[in-house]
């Protein structure tokens, strides 16, 4: 199984639907930078189960995240649109986050959620 480890940007508020057969999915879609040019690569993420439903509230627009997970890849109309399914993820310190410091750690006051939900670890019991 191949796994893709990409970091960047969610470029809207994340939206959780629940499929056919019950299965709760939390979609969201992240921009990484391609570095020099001011293009990025867009992958629509998705994570599924009791997570899904408890990290809703915390990826919003503008949310950094680091993402481990299964790569996918469909193509619609003739145009091609990568995906992941994430297994893990860290959330990345913002400028707001770290009290104006700019890519510095979390304060202190801010909790964090992946430290209160602690990422997407199988051993997490929910």
């Amino acid at each position: 199984m191949q796994l893709l480890t990409i970091a960047g940007t969610v470029g809207k508020d994340s939206t959780l639907r629940t499929t056919n057969s019950g299965d709760e999915v939390l979609g969201f879609s992240v921009a990484v930078s391609n570095g020099k040019d001011k293009d990025a690569t867009w992958y629509d993420c998705a994570i599924w189960g009791d997570r899904a439903r408890k990290l809703e509230q915390h990826i919003k627009k503008g949310t950094r995240l680091t993402l481990y997970g299964r790569p996918t890849a469909r193509a619609h109309e003739g145009k091609a649109y990568l995906g992941l399914n994430v297994d893990n993820f860290t959330f990345q310190s913002s400028a707001q986050q770290s009290g104006g410091q700019g890519g510095g750690a979390a304060s202190s006051s801010h909790t964090d959620p992946a430290t209160a939900y602690g990422g997407l670890s199988d051993d997490i019991p929910f």
